[in-house]
């Protein structure tokens, strides 16, 4: 897991702009602090800094084979071993045991048809000097981010936006789109919060040379005929879980497994302490929790039960080496912390203490582990949230997660100055984003109405609400310089549990019945038996009185340029409410007005609403 930047240009010798290029890459030494190399050419200039996993001494980049080619490479193929082996018998030789070498040693042999041929999650950018291109490939789930800005004579890339933003060229921008999007939440396609920068999409492939750039879909969503009966489809779930999670434990750097209780990491904690078992060794889990939660836990709009009682049966059952990460409300609200994520995630995202906490989750579990495996984007493969189940949400006409009532989604844009939601106008935004979305949809010939509609639920959270998350993922654990891997984003299982009739995802009367029965050996009862419970928040009213007096610090500012979107007055009077009895919606917008008024001191962002 790495960071990885650059710059193409054909009309300027970069061999005398390499101080550019090494500040751009030294953005992501968070991401990369095992090492850092740069690979310079007058056309072209390429930044890595690497976070050792496979092989570790011989994995160094930027890789070049010379007069063929060199790239920059994030990530992992969990299939390298059997590409080596392939591309061996097809002549090619390895220096190294890295992934790294494989996959250039794939695009050699195959061009940029080397996707075709990887399971894995990776950003990667390979400088073909036979063609004088740039090629910039993104995983199918989009798990590794990436990011370019096209200049006048090429582009500029990088793993996140910041390593961009460190090249003179790069405008620090923000305009009525960028800031309409990072409140409607609904994840435009290759949109990025800056103006002129853009997402590589997953499953895509951007090709830049002296013609201009070019991109190019090379996965995505495709209905498909599900022919397998209940006991079949259970049985082939199980066996691609088994094989995910075995790939995914490969490693050279001590692993660990996210634990919350729920039903998705548990089931990879069960199956990976299995694994480790066979190989003599005992598997270390981590959990994040609040101090008092346990105790004074009381049930609101997406939670039922606190965690703790369901990890500590997952830890008993498979004999992990567990730890909790136990946090306080002045941990959660320092206002040190929240810079940290913010310069992490590049963008005022608003998710307060569920993005606080989990970065202090992953710093805690970088002290001893390198790798983490994680439960994320099981609710969006097999249908697990609650809004899934919620006949007003699913029939909304909007993206369900918007329609739930939770106080992450709703009254999003009550903290916004007057003015400033009229020029966003985020119902037609958002309604156009859902029109959009569900043109992309494609369905099978006969499928029943209710086939139909949940394949459309189905296909927004997987090409919309879980890329979200992952980015989240990402970033907060390689600002710690941790790799979390996605065993549930493997698009073997993400095909044919798409695919699979909502009859057979709710087999049981239940959320998740394929994976609750395909995974049941591996898992206590309580945790069998547990409904979804989402990521932990604080209930801690000590947490809210800490926002409120941050929030009065920041309205003595007259001049400060966050109430160029944050409406003052509502700003004090969410201050003044009783902490105790604070909404989840008014404590999630005081959230979001701080992480605004950090993120402009950070950024110094050049604003345009037009």
């Amino acid at each position: 897991m790495c960071g990885i930047a650059g710059w193409v240009s054909f009309g300027t010798d970069l061999t005398q702009r390499r101080e550019v290029v090494d500040a751009m890459t030294a953005t992501m030494a968070c991401r990369g602090p095992d090492d850092s190399g740069t690979w310079v050419r007058p056309n072209v200039a390429l930044g890595h800094r690497r976070l050792a996993i496979i092989d570790l001494p011989g994995g160094r980049q930027p890789m070049a084979e010379a007069g063929l080619a060199a790239m920059v490479y994030s990530g992992e193929a969990y299939n390298f071993t059997e590409l080596r082996q392939e591309l061996s018998q097809r002549g090619h030789k390895f220096e190294t045991d890295s992934d790294t070498e494989v996959v250039l040693h794939g695009y050699l042999e195959w061009g940029d048809a080397v996707v075709d041929h990887l399971n894995g999650m990776y950003a990667f950018a390979i400088w073909d000097e036979r063609d004088e291109k740039l090629v910039m490939i993104r995983d199918r789930m989009g798990i590794k981010p990436f990011y370019y800005y096209p200049t006048p004579d090429g582009v500029l890339f990088g793993s996140e936006p910041k390593a961009i933003l460190a090249n003179p060229l790069a405008r620090k921008v923000v305009d009525t789109d960028g800031v309409r999007e990072l409140m409607a939440m609904t994840k435009a396609p290759g949109w990025s919060l800056w103006k002129g920068m853009h997402e590589v999409g997953p499953g895509t492939i951007v090709t830049v040379d002296r013609s201009g750039i070019r991109t190019r879909t090379y996965w995505k969503l495709d209905a498909k005929q599900h022919t397998d009966d209940q006991e079949t489809t259970v049985e082939r779930v199980r066996e691609l879980m088994t094989d995910i999670v075995h790939r995914q434990l490969i490693a050279d750097v001590p692993r660990c497994v996210l634990l919350s209780g729920g039903l998705d990491s548990s089931a990879v904690t069960g199956l990976a302490a299995a694994r480790l078992a066979e190989e003599g060794e005992r598997l270390r889990t981590f959990s994040v929790d609040f101090l008092g939660q346990e105790e004074n836990f009381k049930p609101d709009e997406v939670r039922d039960t606190p965690d703790s009682p369901y990890i500590r049966d997952v830890a008993d059952l498979v004999g992990s080496d567990h730890k909790d990460v136990m946090l306080d409300p002045a941990a959660l609200s320092d206002p040190e912390v929240r810079r940290k994520v913010l310069t992490a995630r590049d963008i005022p995202a608003g998710l307060g203490d569920m993005d606080t906490s989990l970065y202090l989750l992953f710093k805690a579990i970088r002290a001893e582990s390198t790798v983490a495996l994680s439960g994320e984007s099981a609710d969006e493969v097999f249908g697990g949230y609650r809004w899934f189940h919620d006949e007003a949400a699913v029939n909304s006409g909007t993206f369900p997660w918007l329609a739930f009532r939770m106080g992450l989604t709703t009254e999003r844009e009550t903290l916004l100055r007057e003015d400033v939601r009229s020029k966003l106008d985020l119902p037609a935004y958002i309604a156009d984003q859902y029109r959009t979305a569900v043109a992309q949809v494609e369905y099978l010939d006969g499928e029943s109405e209710q086939d139909r509609k949940m394949r459309t639920v189905c296909n927004l959270h997987l090409t919309r609400f879980v890329r979200m998350l992952l980015d989240r993922k990402d970033r907060a654990s390689m600002a710690v310089g941790l790799e979390v891997r996605v065993p549930f984003c493997d698009h073997r299982l993400v095909e044919y549990v798409y695919n699979t009739p909502w009859s057979l995802k709710t087999f049981d009367g239940r959320e998740k019945s394929l994976l609750r029965h395909a995974t049941k050996h591996v898992l206590p009862a309580s945790v069998r038996d547990r409904v979804k419970s989402p990521y932990p928040s604080t209930q801690d009213p000590g947490y809210a009185a800490a926002l409120q007096q941050q929030a009065k610090e920041a309205l003595t500012e007259r001049d400060n340029p966050v109430f160029a979107l944050v409406d003052r007055d509502w700003l004090h009077r969410a201050s003044e409410v009783d902490p105790a009895t604070m909404s989840s919606a008014q404590r999630s917008g005081i959230d979001r007005a701080l992480d605004l008024y950090h993120w402009f001191d950070l950024y110094s962002p050049e604003l345009r609403l037009d």
